[in-house]
């Protein structure tokens, strides 16, 4: 997938300046036969108010055979959805190729499925590499990914036919793109990303200067952070470590009070592990419970050493880890 970059900055929605936080992507197909990717430039760079075009609209990106022009920073409000989709999706075009026309309504009048497989296959990868590098960046995944008809049934966007006026032609439609979509992430997720020196049941802190779970995600609360510790519960998904906003995470299963070491039901938020401190690893103690310890410095006297306090520690009916900070 070979990706230019050139803004819309003559266009009244890159203009208005207005940012999301990507929480799906929306695929368009242009619905003008033979009109490629880099063509859109001219087309679109130009401002409704200043009467320069008829439109008001703008997506992020067009995809054709050959390449992906991005005319939108991908964090960027577009104007593609007709919809609410606009302020939380990443609006893609599908550039479809020449050779026949429009009739009433959506239908496709003279298109050759034979002769377009080869544009529609090139096209139809593009479109999907595109949508995993941007379900990397922004921590997605192919759920995340639907087009502008299933966007209409949803109640988020206009009255569109895209893109199932032209998939099925194909032998295809959204289920397809999205298993593309899930099947080269996982390709894409090699198993040397697994978070070193994390594992299930450690008992980890979330640092306090981290401000979102992931790179493109959530913000994280205060008392996520201050008022318990964590336990993680799970570190890989289907077999493959989990990869949101390009970071490897950890599933934060369950919460533990910070004074007791009681567990109870967690935030079940993946979280990228740089965000995290361990406290220590569990330990069973009798009849099966967890506890949990850290001692700081100066927590034992010159007279005592480490050694020492984790016998007392043991004679007092449990086992703890000794953490030296």
């Amino acid at each position: 997938m070979k990706l230019n970059t050139r803004f819309m900055t003559k266009n009244d929605c890159y203009k208005a300046g207005r940012k999301i936080s990507p929480q799906g992507i929306m695929i368009h197909s242009t619905a003008t036969p033979g009109v490629m990717a880099a063509d859109w430039f001219s087309r679109w760079n130009k401002s409704y108010q200043a009467g320069e075009t008829s439109r008001q609209v703008c997506v992020h990106a067009f995809v054709d055979d050959k390449e992906v022009w991005q005319y939108l920073p991908w964090n960027h409000r577009g104007w593609h959805s007709g919809g609410r989709a606009n302020n939380t999706h990443i609006g893609i075009e599908i550039c479809e190729p020449g050779g026949f026309s429009y009739g009433r309504g959506s239908a496709m009048v003279g298109y050759d499925t034979k002769k377009n497989e080869s544009y529609f296959s090139q096209a139809w990868k593009n479109a999907v590499e595109l949508c995993v590098s941007l379900c990397k960046t922004y921590g997605l995944t192919e759920r995340d990914i639907i087009c502008h008809s299933e966007g209409h049934k949803k109640g988020i966007a206009s009255n569109h036919a895209d893109v199932m006026h032209w998939f099925p032609k194909h032998g295809v439609n959204m289920d397809t793109f999205r298993a593309a979509v899930r099947s080269a992430l996982n390709e894409t997720n090699p198993s040397s990303t697994l978070p070193e020196g994390i594992n299930v049941s450690d008992v980890v802190a979330i640092k306090e200067s981290a401000g979102k779970y992931y790179p493109g995600g959530a913000n994280i609360p205060n008392w996520v952070k201050q008022d318990t510790y964590h336990k993680v519960t799970q570190i890989v998904s289907n077999g493959k470590p989990v990869i949101k906003g390009g970071k490897p995470c950890v599933l934060l299963g369950k919460k533990v009070d910070k004074k007791s070491g009681k567990e109870s039901a967690g935030i079940m938020s993946w979280i990228n592990v740089g965000s995290l401190t361990v406290i220590t690893q569990s330990t069973k103690a009798e009849k099966g419970s967890n506890k949990y310890y850290r001692v700081q410095v100066g927590a034992f006297s010159e007279k005592e050493n480490a050694e020492d306090l984790l016998e007392k520690v043991k004679k007092a009916g449990f086992e703890g880890y000794i953490k030296h900070i």
